[in-house]
C-alpha cells in the first residue's frame, strides 16, 4: 500500500497496530526479529537521510519491532534508536513550520506529512515511555539492594543516564507542539488521541516518585512548560483537572510537583481558570468519602495548602467551594482550608489600606480561624495557633484582635494535648515579642499612667459637653426639639379662639415684614409659642403678599399651614437682615450681634479642641490595651508555670523559652518562673538541662554595658539579686549552674575580680551585697577550687576576723565558700591520691576555733547556723579534727560553768539552785550535737576511706615486693576468687571496727561526748521544766543525732524519741524528730522496724508543718524499702485529700513513685479500701471517692483488674454498713474494665444482687455498662447487655419489695440497715491519740537482741516488702500477689473486727 494512500490510527495499545482496521487504515505488517533489528535500523537510517522526515511512513514497522522487543535487545540499540528517533523528529519540527505555510500544498502531502508526524510522536512517546518503565523497576531494585553504586547500575542497564536524557525528548515535544500543527488535520481540528498521547507521557513521569528530588528539576520544568502549552493551544484543561485530582489522591510526592506546576500555568501561561476547576473538583469531593480515604485527603490538603501559599490571590476567590471541608470529618482538609485562609490574611489581606469588601472577608477568615481554636481534634487546634503565631510574627493581625487570639491562647494553656499547649505557649511567647505596645509590660507599671489619662480624658470631656451647652445649636436640631411643644400650643389656639383682651402682639403700621418675622423668630426662641402663634396670625392678615406669608398653601390643613410657616420663618435668620440690617441690628441683643462672626473665629480653635480629645482617646485606649495584654500575660504565666515540670520534654524547653521571654520584656510574675526552673537544672534530659543553661545564659551572661567593668557590675548585680530571700535547695540550683559557666570558662575574670574586691571591701557595697559576693566566689570554686584555695588567706580575713558586732552570716558564707575547695565526695577505691587536709594549727581552724568559743556566750541566733558550718568544715579539712572540735567543746563547757559560777555567786543564797541560761544550754546542746553527728560522718567516711586507700596500697606493695618463685601457681579463676574474699574480708574488718569505735568509744568511758549524755537525757526527760520551745528543739535534735552513734544507745533512747514524738505539744519538736527517726529507720532498721506505727501516726498530725515532714519522711522510707509498707499506708493516701496544696502534691508523687514499683499499690488497694471506709475512722464519703479515684488510676493491667473485682466483689458479703456498700461500688465503677472483668463480675453477680435496689449502688455499676459500651466489639456487646438486664431487673425488684413493705408487711424478719456512723476526724486531739500503754516499748526481733552491733549487716540484704494489711491473717502476710498470679477459685478480702484487736 502506498504511504500516501493510509491513514495512521493512534492506537490505545500497540496490538491494535497488528490488528486489521478500517478502510486504508496503516497495520504493522511484520514484527521483526531481534537479529534483524539493527539491520533496518541503518537501513532506515539510510532512508531518512535520502528523504527526511517521511521514511518514518516506510519504516515504522522497524521502530515499532524494537519496541515490541525492548525488554530483550542490546542496550546500544536502544539507545542508537532513541538518538534516531530524536534526530527524525527534530528534523521534523525544523521543516513544518515552511510546510504549513505552503498554501500550494497537495492534499496528499498533507496526509503524509500529518501520518509521520502521528508515527514520528508515538514512537518517541512510547520509546520514552520504555525507557522510564525499565528505569522505575531497576530504581525499585536499588532500593532493596541498597543506595551504593546506584548510578553505575542505572548506566549499565541502559548504557547511559536515561534521567539526563528525558529533558530534551521533553522540551522537542513542547517546541513541536508550539508549532501551528492544526492545519494538517481535516478542518483543523486536531484529534484528542494526538493531545492525549503526548501528555500522557508527562503524567507517566510523574507518577515516578524520584520526580520530586532536587536533581530531576530541569524534567519537572520541562513538563510544566509541555503541559502548559498544551493547556493554552490544545484545549487540555478537563482532562488535565481530571488527571491531578486523580494523582493528587494515589500519588503522595506529587502534591508540591503539582503546585508548582499549576501555579505557573496560572500567572506565566494565564490559566488562571485551571486553579478554579481544581478547587471545585476538590470541594465537590465528598467529606465522608474523604474520611474513609486518608491518602486523597492527604493530597489535597498538602496542595492546597502550597498553593495558597504560592498564589493566594488567585485561589482567594474560590475559597467559598472549600468551606463545607470545614465541617467534614478529615482533619487534614479543615487543617488545609484554615492554611489557605491565613495565607490570604498575610499575603493579600494585610495592612491598613484595605478596602471595605476586603476587610469583611479578611474579618471572616480570622473569625473562622479563632473558632477552629476550639475543634474537636487537637492537630487542627494546634494548627490554628501555629497560624496565629505566623500572623502575628508577621505583624498582620489587627490590633482590634489581640484581646481576643491572646485569650484564645491562654485558654488552649489547658488542653488536654501536648502539641495544643506547646504551641500555645509558641503564640504566647510570639504576641510578647511583636507587642505593639511597650517593651516593658508590667501592668503595675501600666496602671499609674492609665488611670491618670483616663480622668484627663473624664475631664476633657466634661469640659467639651459645657461648651457644647453653651454653644448656638443648629436651627433644625432647635426645631426638632421645640415642635411637640409648638404643635400642642397651636392645637389649644384653633380649638379655643382667644379673646381681643388677650391679644397682647400688635403690629405696628410702620412694621415691615422682616421685623416682624424677627419677632417671630425671637419668640419661638425663647418658648413663648402661644405669643409667637398669634403674632404670625396678625401678620398673615398685614402681609398677606408679602414673603413668607403668600405662599401658604389652601390645600393642607391649617394645622399644617401655620407648622410649615413658622419652620420656615425660624430656620431663615437672613430673612431679617436682607433688606435692613441696620433695624435687624438695633432689635437684636448685643450677644445676638456676635453670633454670626464667633462660628469664623472659633473653628480653628473647636477644631483644635476636637482633635485633642480624639487624640487622648486613642491614648487611653492604647493604654487600656496594653494594660489589658499585660493581665493577660501575668494570667498566662501562672499557667505555665504549672507546665514547667510535665513529662514532655519539648513542652518544658517551650516553657523555659517563654520565660527567658518574658523576663526580657519585663513581666515581673517572670522572675518566679526563672526561679522557678533552677530545679530543672538537676534533670535527666540533657535536652532540658540545656535549656535551663540556656536560659540563664541569655539572661545573665550578656549583659549590658560600654565596658567589660561595667558588664560585670550588671552580672553581678544580677546574680545577687537572685540570692535575695533564696531557700537552700534554691541556691544549691544556682551553684550548679555557675559551676558549669566557670567549667566553661563563660564568666570572665572582670567577673571574679569584682566579686573580690566588694568581699573585700574596695568597691563601697552593703552588707548584704558583699555576703552574696562570697557566696558567689563559693560558687565558682566548685567548678574551679583555685579560685578560693589561692585565696584562703584573704577569705579568712574578710569572715573569720574578730569584730564588733560579730557578722555570723558572712562568716557562714566565708566557710560554705571554702568547703568547696576539696571534694566531699567519699574517695574511691581507684584514687590513691592522699586526701587534702590542712593541719591542725592553721589560722582558719584558730580562727573559727575562737569565733564559736567566743561567740558561744552571745544569745544572738546566727550563731547556731555558723557553728554547725564552721564544725563540718573543721571535719571536712582539718589533720586530726576531733581534737580541735574537743578544745571547742570543752571552751564552751567551761563557759558555761563559769556563768553558773557567776550566777550563784551572784544570789548568794545556798538553798536555791543556781539557774544557768536557756541560750547558753541549748547552745551547747546543739554544738555537742553537731560534733557528734560530724564524728560519725568522719569516721564512715573520711577514716573508712583512708583505712581503704592504704590497705591497698599496702597491698600493691607487697604484690611488687614478693619473689615470682613465692606466688601461687593456682588458677587464674582461684586467685581471682581468693583475692576477692580476702577484699571482702578485710572491708568487714574495717567496718567492724568503725563500728567498735562507735559503739564502744564515742558515748562511752570518758570521751567528751559521753559527758553531755546526762545533761541531754535529763533535758529531754524533763519538758515540764525545760519547756523552752527552742530548748526542747535543740535537745531533741541532739538526742537523734547522739542515736545515730551507737545501737545501743538508740535502743535504749527510743522509747524516749517516740514519747516525745506523740506527745509534745510543740510542732516544730515533733517535726524534729520525725526526721531524726527516719534518719534511725535507715541506719538502724531492725530496731526502728517495731515502732513503724508510730512513724505512720504522725500522717494525721493536726499540725501541716508535721504532716508535710511526716510525707516527706515516709516517701523516702517506703521508696527506698527501709520500712515495710503495712496497711497503714492508708495515712499516706488520706493526705490526698489534705487541705494543703503541697502536701496533697507530695501525696501524689509518692504513690506515682510507688505504681513503678511492680504491684505494690495493687497489693495495697484492699487494705486502703477496708480503713478508708471503715465506719469508725475512715473518711467521708466524697473525700474517699476523690481517693480512690487517684489510686485506682493506676491500675493498668488486665489481670490485676480482674482479680480486684473478684475480691471487691467478694467483699459485698463481708461489709457491714451501707456506706461501704456504696463506697464497694464507687471503686468497682472506677476500675479499668474490660471482658473479661465484665465476665468476674456476673460470676459474682450474687455477691451484690441484693444491694441493688440502692440508687447510688445501682447508678455506680450502671456507669461500668456506659463506658463498656464505648469501645465495645459487636461480638462483646451480648455480654454488656446480659449485665445490664440484670442490673435494671434487680434495682426492679428491688423496689417492688419495698413497696410490698409499704402496703402492709410491717411484721417483716428482715433487721434494719446499721445506722450511719459519724466517721472519726482525722485530726485527733493530742492529749487523746494514745494511752500510755501504746508506749509499752514493742519487743524487738531476735536478731536484734542476739547482735546488737549488727545493724550494718542485715542493711547489706536489702529488706523485701511485703504489702498487706496488718490485720491480715498469717496466710495473706505471705500472699504477695505478682503478675502472673491469678487466684483459682474465689477469695474473699475479710476485715478482721476492731474489737478483737482491743481485747
Amino acid at each position: 500500500m502506498s504511504p500516501q494512500l493510509y491513514e495512521f490510527h493512534l492506537p490505545l495499545t500497540p496490538e491494535e497496530l497488528l490488528k486489521s482496521g478500517g478502510v486504508n487504515q496503516y497495520v504493522v505488517q511484520e514484527v521483526l526479529s531481534i537479529r534483524n533489528l539493527p539491520s533496518q535500523l541503518k537501513a532506515f537510517q539510510a532512508a531518512f537521510r535520502a528523504q527526511g522526515p517521511l521514511a518514518m511512513l516506510e519504516h515504522f514497522d522497524t521502530v515499532y519491532s524494537i519496541l515490541h522487543h525492548f525488554r530483550s535487545i542490546d542496550p546500544g540499540l536502544k539507545e542508537d534508536a532513541l538518538e534516531f528517533l530524536i534526530k527524525v523528529v527534530s528534523r521534523h519540527a525544523q521543516e513544518l513550520p515552511a510546510i504549513l505555510d505552503d498554501t500550494t500544498l497537495s492534499i496528499s502531502d498533507r496526509n503524509a506529512h500529518l501520518n509521520a508526524l502521528k508515527m514520528n510522536c508515538y514512537a518517541l512517546v512510547r520509546l520514552l515511555e520504555s525507557f522510564e518503565t525499565v528505569t522505575s523497576q531497576t530504581s525499585l531494585m536499588d532500593l532493596d539492594l541498597g543506595g551504593k553504586g546506584k548510578k553505575a547500575r542505572a548506566k549499565s542497564a541502559h548504557g547511559f543516564d536515561w534521567e539526563e536524557e528525558r529533558q530534551p525528548i521533553l522540551q522537542l515535544l513542547t517546541q513541536l507542539l508550539q508549532l501551528d500543527i492544526r492545519h494538517l488535520w481535516n478542518h483543523s481540528i486536531i484529534e484528542e488521541e494526538f493531545v492525549s498521547l503526548v501528555t500522557g507521557c508527562c503524567y507517566r513521569l510523574l507518577e515516578n516518585p524520584t520526580i520530586s528530588h532536587q536533581k530531576n528539576r530541569p524534567t519537572r520544568e520541562a513538563i510544566t512548560h509541555l503541559l502548559g502549552v498544551a493547556l493554552t493551544h490544545y484545549n487540555h484543561m478537563l482532562s488535565a483537572t481530571v488527571k491531578i485530582i486523580q494523582m493528587l489522591q494515589h500519588f503522595e510526592h506529587l502534591a508540591p510537583v503539582l503546585v508548582a506546576a499549576v501555579s505557573l500555568w496560572a500567572t506565566d501561561y494565564g490559566m488562571k481558570s485551571i486553579v478554579g476547576e481544581i478547587v471545585r473538583e476538590i470541594g465537590q469531593k465528598c467529606p465522608q468519602e474523604l474520611s474513609r480515604d486518608p491518602t486523597g485527603a492527604k493530597g489535597f490538603a498538602a496542595f492546597l495548602t502550597e498553593l495558597a501559599e504560592r498564589i493566594p490571590a488567585i485561589l482567594m476567590s474560590s475559597m467559598c467551594i472549600l468551606l463545607d471541608h470545614l465541617d467534614g470529618e478529615n482533619y487534614m482538609m479543615r487543617n488545609a482550608v484554615l492554611a489557605a485562609m491565613a495565607e490570604m490574611v498575610l499575603q493579600v489581606l494585610n495592612g491598613d489600606q484595605l478596602e471595605e469588601a476586603a476587610r469583611d472577608t479578611r474579618d471572616q477568615f480570622l473569625d473562622t480561624l479563632q473558632a477552629h481554636g476550639h475543634d474537636v481534634n487537637s492537630f487542627v487546634r494546634s494548627r490554628v495557633l501555629q497560624l496565629f503565631t505566623r500572623i502575628v510574627q508577621q505583624k498582620a493581625l489587627p490590633l482590634t484582635r489581640f484581646q481576643a487570639v491572646v485569650a484564645l491562647a491562654v485558654g488552649r494553656l489547658a488542653d488536654k494535648s501536648v502539641l495544643v499547649c506547646k504551641n500555645a505557649i509558641q503564640l504566647l511567647a510570639s504576641f510578647l515579642t511583636n507587642n505593639p505596645f511597650s517593651c516593658k509590660l508590667s501592668d503595675t507599671d501600666l496602671a499609674g499612667p492609665l488611670q491618670k489619662e483616663t480622668q484627663k480624658l473624664q475631664e476633657m470631656r466634661a469640659e467639651r459637653q459645657t461648651a457644647a451647652a453653651s454653644a448656638v445649636l443648629d436651627p433644625e436640631e432647635e426645631w426638632e426639639a421645640m415642635l411637640p411643644e409648638l404643635k400642642s400650643t397651636l392645637q389649644q389656639l384653633l380649638k379655643l379662639p382667644q379673646e381681643e383682651e388677650e391679644i397682647c402682639e400688635k403690629i405696628a403700621s410702620t412694621e415691615t415684614t422682616e421685623e416682624v418675622t424677627g419677632r417671630i423668630r425671637r419668640l419661638l426662641a425663647k418658648a413663648s409659642y402661644k405669643q409667637a402663634i398669634i403674632l404670625t396670625q396678625e401678620a398673615l392678615g398685614h402681609f398677606q403678599e408679602s414673603e413668607p406669608f403668600d405662599h401658604m398653601d389652601s390645600e393642607k390643613l391649617e394645622e399644617t399651614r401655620f407648622l410649615n410657616l413658622l419652620e420656615t420663618i425660624f430656620k431663615d435668620p437672613s430673612a431679617s437682615t436682607k433688606k435692613n440690617p441696620q433695624v435687624s441690628a438695633e432689635n437684636m441683643d448685643p450677644g445676638q450681634t456676635d453670633c454670626k462672626d464667633k462660628p469664623s473665629v472659633l473653628e480653628p480653635e473647636k477644631s483644635k479642641g476636637k482633635d485633642e480629645l480624639v487624640k487622648q482617646e486613642m491614648l487611653v485606649q492604647y493604654l487600656q490595651d496594653a494594660y489589658s495584654f499585660s493581665l493577660k500575660i501575668a494570667e498566662a504565666i501562672g499557667i505555665i508555670s504549672k507546665m514547667m515540670y510535665e513529662n514532655t520534654t519539648t513542652v518544658v524547653q517551650e516553657v523555659i523559652e517563654f520565660f527567658v521571654m518574658a523576663f526580657q520584656f519585663g513581666v515581673p510574675q517572670a522572675l518566679f518562673g526563672v526561679r522557678r526552673m533552677l530545679p530543672l537544672i538537676w534533670s535527666k534530659e540533657p535536652g532540658i538541662r540545656e535549656a535551663v543553661l540556656n536560659a540563664y545564659r541569655q539572661l545573665y551572661l550578656n549583659p549590658k554595658g560600654d565596658s567589660a567593668r561595667a558588664k560585670a557590675h550588671v552580672l553581678v548585680q544580677n546574680l545577687s539579686l537572685l540570692l535575695v530571700d533564696a531557700s537552700v535547695g534554691t541556691i544549691q540550683c544556682l551553684e550548679e549552674i555557675i559551676c558549669e559557666f566557670v567549667q566553661k570558662d563563660e564568666l570572665k575574670p572582670a567577673v571574679t575580680q569584682l566579686l573580690w574586691e566588694r568581699a573585700t571591701e574596695k568597691v563601697p557595697c552593703s552588707p548584704l551585697e558583699r555576703c552574696s559576693s562570697v557566696m558567689l566566689l563559693g560558687m565558682m570554686a566548685r567548678g574551679k577550687p583555685e579560685i578560693v584555695g589561692s585565696n584562703l588567706d584573704t577569705l579568712v580575713s574578710i569572715g573569720l576576723e574578730e569584730k564588733s558586732p560579730q557578722d555570723y552570716r558572712l562568716a557562714q558564707q566565708v566557710c560554705h565558700a571554702i568547703a568547696n575547695i576539696s571534694d566531699r565526695r567519699k574517695p574511691s577505691l581507684g584514687k590513691r591520691h592522699h586526701p587534702f587536709r590542712l593541719p591542725q594549727e592553721h589560722r582558719l581552724f584558730e580562727r573559727l576555733q575562737e569565733m564559736v568559743t567566743k561567740g558561744f556566750v552571745h544569745p544572738d541566733p546566727l550563731w547556731i547556723p555558723f557553728k554547725e558550718v564552721a564544725v563540718t568544715l573543721i571535719y571536712q579539712l582539718a589533720e586530726g579534727p576531733e581534737v580541735i572540735c574537743a578544745r571547742i567543746l570543752q571552751g564552751c563547757a567551761k563557759q558555761a560553768l563559769e556563768k553558773l559560777v557567776e550566777k550563784s555567786a551572784s544570789q548568794g543564797d545556798a538553798k536555791e539552785t543556781p539557774v544557768l541560761s536557756t541560750f547558753l544550754l541549748m547552745n551547747l546542746l546543739s554544738l555537742a550535737g553537731d560534733v557528734a553527728l560530724q564524728q560519725l560522718v568522719h569516721l564512715e567516711q573520711a577514716v573508712s576511706g583512708e583505712l581503704c586507700r592504704r590497705r591497698v596500697l599496702r597491698e600493691e606493695q607487697e604484690n611488687k615486693t614478693k619473689e615470682p618463685k613465692e606466688k601461687n601457681v593456682s588458677t587464674e579463676t582461684t586467685m581471682e576468687e581468693e583475692m576477692g574474699l580476702v577484699g571482702a574480708t578485710a572491708d568487714d574488718t574495717e567496718a567492724e571496727l568503725i563500728r567498735g569505735i562507735c559503739e564502744m568509744e564515742l558515748l562511752c568511758g570518758e570521751q567528751i561526748l559521753a559527758a553531755f549524755v546526762p545533761l541531754l537525757l535529763k533535758v529531754c526527760n524533763n519538758p515540764g521544766l525545760y519547756s523552752n520551745p527552742e530548748l526542747c528543739a535543740a535537745a531533741s535534735l541532739t538526742l537523734g543525732k547522739f542515736c545515730m552513734i551507737s545501737a545501743t544507745f538508740c535502743d535504749s533512747q527510743l522509747r524516749l524519741l517516740f514519747t516525745m514524738l506523740e506527745k509534745s505539744s510543740l510542732p516544730i519538736l515533733r517535726s524534729n524528730i520525725m526526721i531524726a527517726t527516719g534518719d534511725l529507720a535507715i541506719r538502724f532498721p531492725n530496731l526502728v522496724d517495731p515502732w513503724t506505727p508510730h512513724l505512720y501516726a504522725r500522717l494525721r498530725d493536726p499540725a501541716q508543718q508535721v504532716r508535710k515532714t511526716a510525707g516527706l519522711v515516709m516517701t523516702h522510707l517506703i521508696l527506698k524499702d527501709m520500712v515495710k509498707v503495712k496497711g497503714q499506708v492508708s495515712e499516706m493516701a488520706v493526705l490526698l485529700i489534705d487541705p494543703v496544696p503541697e502536701i496533697t502534691a507530695l501525696a501524689k508523687n509518692f504513690f506515682n513513685e510507688l505504681s513503678h514499683k511492680g504491684n505494690a499499690i495493687y497489693n495495697l488497694l484492699p487494705d486502703i479500701i477496708s480503713r478508708l471506709s471503715d465506719p469508725e475512722g475512715g473518711v467521708e464519703e466524697e473525700p474517699f471517692h476523690t481517693i480512690m479515684k487517684q489510686l485506682l488510676s493506676y491500675i493498668t493491667k488486665d489481670k490485676q483488674t480482674e482479680s480486684l473485682v473478684e475480691k471487691l466483689c467478694q467483699r459485698f458479703r463481708t461489709a457491714r454498713t451501707e456506706r461501704q456498700y456504696r463506697d464497694l461500688a464507687y471503686c468497682l465503677s472506677q476500675l479499668p474494665l474490660t471482658e473479661r472483668g465484665l465476665r468476674k463480675m456476673l460470676d459474682n453477680f450474687e455477691c451484690f444482687g441484693d444491694k441493688l435496689s440502692d440508687e447510688s449502688i445501682f447508678s455506680a455499676l450502671l456507669s461500668v455498662v456506659g463506658k463498656l459500651r464505648r469501645g465495645a466489639k459487636p461480638e462483646g456487646k451480648a455480654i454488656i447487655d446480659e449485665f445490664e438486664q440484670k442490673l435494671r431487673a434487680c434495682h426492679t425488684r428491688g423496689l417492688d419489695a419495698v413497696e410490698e413493705l409499704e402496703m402492709g408487711q410491717g411484721d417483716s424478719q428482715k433487721t434494719p440497715a446499721a445506722k450511719k456512723q459519724p466517721s472519726v476526724s482525722r485530726h485527733q486531739h493530742l492529749a487523746s491519740a494514745a494511752s500510755d500503754n501504746d508506749f509499752v516499748t514493742p519487743e524487738p526481733r531476735r536478731t536484734a537482741r542476739r547482735h546488737p552491733n549488727t545493724q550494718h549487716r542485715v542493711r547489706k540484704e536489702k529488706p523485701k516488702i511485703v504489702f498487706s494489711s496488718d490485720e491480715s491473717s498469717e496466710e495473706e502476710l505471705s500472699a504477695e500477689m505478682t503478675e502472673d498470679e491469678t487466684p483459682k477459685k474465689t477469695t474473699p478480702i475479710r476485715r478482721a473486727s476492731a474489737r478483737r484487736h482491743r481485747s
